[in-house]
């Protein structure tokens, strides 16, 4: 499946513009992250974009979360190293990350999440101005962007990256495609 194609296969079942937005960040983290370490980014993208498939459906059950969506790009044809990663991201299974892409996937998720509160405290309400330093700062706030987990982030390290590393990358990434996350 293309970028493309994936990317209506997303819209298919994400009818919230917020999560298709969180979806793409998180893909361009990914395409990054694969670009930093050499591996495929065109899995690394599908596997950031179609991350959250089933949340429509999972959102009031969030144990089923990633379950349902990982056997869904199964029947799709996805590889089983996708949605193996898919399937992991979602700590409540217990499932072990294995591979670079399930612990890029499980940290690159809640740092998107983190930048756009960043982003939506400054005045401007844009990725633009932001630096890794004022995030990283942010991250230290407990009372900030609750919602993005912190534990999830610091898995960063099971990857070979520091924390101020991880965040520069995710960062930079979004703010490349600001405009199509919508920041």
């Amino acid at each position: 499946m293309s970028r493309e194609e994936a990317l209506s296969y997303l819209k298919q079942h994400l009818t919230n513009k917020n999560l298709v937005n969180h979806s793409i960040a998180v893909e361009k983290i990914m395409v990054a992250l694969a670009q930093h370490f050499g591996e495929d980014e065109k899995l690394w993208s599908l596997a950031g974009l179609l991350h959250d498939i089933d949340y429509d459906q999972t959102a009031k059950s969030p144990e089923e979360h990633s379950k349902i969506g990982a056997d869904q790009l199964a029947e799709q044809g996805f590889s089983e190293e996708l949605v193996y990663a898919v399937r992991v991201h979602n700590h409540a299974h217990g499932l072990p990350r294995l591979s670079v892409l399930d612990k890029a996937l499980y940290a690159a998720d809640p740092l998107s999440g983190l930048i756009v509160a960043g982003a939506l405290i400054h005045p401007s309400k844009k990725l633009a101005p932001l630096t890794a330093e004022f995030m990283l700062k942010r991250f230290g706030e407990k009372a900030f962007a609750r919602g993005a987990n912190r534990e999830a982030i610091a898995t960063c390290s099971e990857i070979g990256l520091s924390l101020e590393e991880f965040i520069a990358i995710g960062l930079v990434a979004m703010q490349e495609h600001a405009e199509e996350i919508g920041l």
